[in-house]
């Protein structure tokens, strides 16, 4: 049963928590230790929270799981996770995790209360709302870093997300949701959810064009105009924006896959995209943290 638990959890998601560290690298405090330790700490209890919430979802949709080819796999729907032991896992989590944010700093923990409210209303309801559901999830993004801003202020050095960030974060997570939603209904059409099949499959590809174009731009205009402790970056920040687009590239290659995997955990198995992503990432902590102003 535990192992049966952890996998309700989704480890394999957390991945989506780094989000968290996004003020700490691009306010140049990547390596000051007291800082990162809160950051950490923060990506640890999102961590749980989230883990909560997957278990949680499950326990609402275990009837429909069970009809499902796949899902009726899962833990709870196949009878290997009782569901009185996955409801007390997930309030113990959501406990822990939000009692380990408001200690961190009470906005963060403010922050976690929204991602939980918000994602019980996705599980409860609005997942069930074509293009509302996907809103939810960029949401859930956004918040993420509005908590990692907090995680990692003080009095003397408050780290407010710029807008740039911000909303890079939430076309980047639209343009993946909506990804992922066109992916569904190609594959799953004939048996797809009344939801899914609310969308129109021209409008979905019109729609999730129009995020990966809103991305790239605000990303690049991002690196055109940094914030002030980037500004000696600004020769060279833009370049990333390749890699950048290259991964984008890679991810609506996988859309085509019609395996019936998810595009958007195929990406993480995906040796290309991966390398890509690392890549960029190296690239921008370079850039950020090695080029000194001149004199």
């Amino acid at each position: 049963m535990i192992l049966g638990l952890i996998k309700s959890l989704r480890p394999k998601q957390w991945v989506k928590n780094l989000f968290v560290l996004a003020p700490v690298v691009f306010a140049k405090n990547l390596f000051h230790e007291p800082v990162l330790l809160r950051a950490l700490a923060a990506v640890a209890a999102f961590s749980m929270l989230s883990g909560a919430i997957y278990t949680i979802n499950d326990l609402v949709d275990v009837e429909e799981d069970r009809r499902h080819p796949t899902k009726r796999n899962r833990p709870v729907a196949s009878g290997e996770v009782p569901v009185l032991a996955a409801r007390v896992a997930a309030a113990l989590l959501i406990v822990v995790a939000l009692g380990s944010m408001f200690a961190i700093a009470p906005p963060v923990g403010l922050a976690a209360l929204c991602y939980l409210a918000l994602n019980l209303a996705y599980s409860l309801r609005l997942k069930q709302v074509a293009y509302l559901d996907v809103g939810c999830i960029a949401a859930g993004f956004v918040l993420r870093v509005v908590a990692g801003s907090y995680a990692v202020s003080t009095v003397a050095h408050p780290v407010l997300p710029s807008y740039y960030l911000l909303l890079s974060t939430a076309f980047l997570a639209l343009f993946l949701g909506f990804g992922k939603r066109s992916h569904e209904l190609d594959v799953h059409e004939a048996r797809a959810r009344s939801s899914l099949r609310a969308y129109n499959p021209v409008a979905l590809r019109a729609v999730l064009w129009t995020f990966a174009l809103l991305t790239v731009a605000v990303y690049l205009a991002w690196t055109l105009d940094p914030p002030p402790q980037l500004v000696f970056a600004k020769r060279y920040l833009w370049i990333t924006t390749a890699l950048v687009l290259i991964a984008m590239t890679r991810f609506v290659k996988l859309l085509r896959s019609r395996d019936g995997e998810s595009p958007t955990d195929a990406m993480l198995r995906d040796v290309p995209f991966v390398v890509t992503v690392l890549g960029w990432a190296v690239l921008v902590v370079t850039i950020i943290y090695q080029l000194r102003p001149t004199v």
